[in-house]
């Protein structure tokens, strides 16, 4: 990014400005990208609590930057230094310099909320909604002051040399590092680790996050070519190299990711790793989008899709729970960004529009390790500073507001407990679950979530073909029940299947309706002694206690 540019040097006010808007208009898109992909990545009771979170980050933080944000990031007035800016609070300009103050403030505002929003995906399914709102807020702080090290005039960073042309430090590794944080102080999700490898829970829905993917890319392209802040002068030529090289990055991290999930999973083409291999070869290009090469994008490309679905592979190994990627997607390849910047940077004609004129040659030109050890700086600072700030920052919230939901509210889903979805409606005072609709009615959950015909229908090809013979699977699969723990912890069905394993699949999921439809309310407290059940990893007491709550709600046919 080039918010570095002085009003002096901002040659072509009017086009310049045109092309910063434009730019923003296709970054903010990227909300919709995030949302999607991670709505898709967590399981179908918590996809519209995170796109709520998306929409939250947007709203609670774009308020917060324009109150201060934008002042420390990018004050220029008595009283800004080296550490952080000071003025334009509460931001607002006179006519004479309106065109560049707003476009400049809209443009970082983008970069602050797309900062928050990676944060979402690593606490994504366990964290309150409330307390995600207040660390939205928080959250710009942390964003602005690296902002201002890096690519405001006068930031230290910046006086050095430092190379990010789009915001692999102040954006990638910031969120990155915030996710790391926040998802070990959170702890897993409930029975994460704890149950059988295949019986973990899949993609709620794998099309939404590859189309999220997509959205992401596309906003990855006016996030980088955006960043030459301008088309005047010789910044027309930079945009072009930008594209070129995002383009080329991530078409190597794509290919990289796909081969790599085709060697190392058994000769099956992972969602996961492509989708971990784009992206993370986007953010790989990132701080020298604008000063690289064709052939250097592809290798920063390969390195990066390598790191990142490395990092989520090791995550996994430590039993961090990381649920769409965010640590290695972000924190990962935003540290290889920036420290690619110190090996493979060459200064040429081009360096001077960007006001470039401190940074110099990488490693593999000039054999200078200077610019690599700055950009070894720039990780460890930024490093430091996320991680203090987000500590305090969410130790806080968590002692004030509380930070993770209660397992009962884990179990049921955020989509019933924050939102009612469905027209169920979860009071957190009684601790029950009631709906609007009579007990003779089948509740709006059922057709919501379950949506048990439709389902069959419209995921056939991916269970019922794949699994025909394997029948409990498929009613885990095709069943999303609000009072059901989740899809890996589902009680036993052992003791039916002789009964139902040479029924048709339509039976099949009419028999699962009919017999797990509740009554009105649903008393809380049942949970918890299913739970503890299931602790025990006893499948017939586990069996025993479903029925026993069934009976208790006046269930009347539980035998097929």
């Amino acid at each position: 990014m080039i918010p570095n540019a002085t009003k002096e040097k901002f040659e072509d006010p009017q086009n310049d400005s045109i092309w910063i808007l434009s730019s923003t208009f296709i970054i903010f898109t990227m909300q919709s990208g995030f949302g999607l992909l991670e709505s898709g990545s967590v399981t179908v009771k918590n996809e519209v609590n995170i796109m709520m979170k998306n929409a939250v980050d947007v709203m609670f933080g774009g308020l917060t930057f324009w109150m201060v944000g934008y002042g420390l990031g990018f004050g220029d007035e008595p009283g800004a230094n080296p550490f952080c800016g000071w003025g334009d609070f509460f931001v607002h300009a006179n006519s004479s310099e309106l065109g560049w103050t707003y476009s400049k403030f809209f443009f970082q505002s983008s970069f602050a909320t797309t900062a928050t929003t990676i944060v979402s995906g690593s606490m994504a399914e366990r964290t309150r909604l409330d307390a995600y709102i207040v660390f939205s807020m928080l959250n710009t702080f942390i964003f602005c002051i690296p902002a201002h090290w890096v690519w405001a005039p006068g930031g230290w960073l910046y006086e050095m040399g430092v190379i990010d042309i789009a915001g692999a430090g102040p954006v990638h590794l910031v969120g990155g590092v915030t996710g790391l944080v926040a998802t070990l102080m959170l702890k897993p999700r409930h029975g994460r680790f704890t149950t059988d490898k295949n019986e973990q829970p899949a993609m709620g829905s794998p099309t939404n996050a590859i189309l999220g993917m997509f959205m992401l890319w596309w906003g990855w392209l006016g996030f980088n070519c955006g960043s030459t802040f301008g088309i005047s002068g010789l910044k027309w030529k930079l945009a072009a190299r930008s594209a070129v090289t995002t383009t080329l990055a991530s078409v190597a991290g794509g290919i990289v990711g796909t081969m790599t999930s085709y060697i190392f999973k058994q000769r099956r083409f992972d969602v996961g790793y492509t989708i971990n291999g784009i992206l993370g070869s986007l953010v790989g290009i990132t701080a020298s989008c604008a000063l690289a090469k064709p052939w250097e994008a592809l290798v920063i490309g390969v390195c990066s899709s390598l790191i990142t679905n490395g990092v989520c592979e090791l995550l996994s190994k430590l039993k961090i729970d990381d649920p769409v990627g965010c640590v290695g997607t972000h924190a990962a390849s935003g540290m290889f960004s920036l420290l690619a910047s110190g090996f493979l940077t060459e200064k040429d004609e081009l360096t001077d529009a960007m006001q470039l004129d401190r940074i110099r040659p990488g490693l593999v030109y000039s054999g200078d390790f200077r610019q690599l050890g700055i950009q070894a700086l720039a990780v460890v600072s930024i490093c430091g500073w996320t991680v203090v700030t987000s500590v305090v920052f969410l130790k806080l919230i968590q002692v004030t507001v509380g930070l993770r939901v209660s397992l009962e509210e884990e179990i049921i889903g955020a989509d019933i407990v924050e939102h009612a979805i469905g027209g169920v409606f979860y009071n957190k005072k009684t601790r029950m679950i009631e709906s609007e609709q009579a007990s003779k009615e089948e509740p709006d959950i059922i057709r919501h979530y379950d949506q048990p015909i439709a389902t069959m229908h419209r995921r056939q090809s991916h269970v019922a073909y794949r699994e025909r013979d394997d029948i409990n699977t498929c009613i885990r699969k095709l069943m999303v029940l609000p009072l059901n723990p989740e899809e890996h912890i589902m009680p036993s069905f052992e003791k039916i299947s002789a009964s139902v394993q040479d029924r048709p699949l339509k039976d099949v999921i009419n028999y699962v309706q009919q017999t797990w439809i509740t009554s009105r309310t649903w008393p809380i407290s049942s949970w918890c002694t299913f739970n503890q059940s299931i602790r025990t990893n006893n499948e017939v007491e586990v069996w025993h206690t479903r029925m026993n709550i069934q009976k208790a709600r006046g269930s009347q046919n539980l035998s097929f």
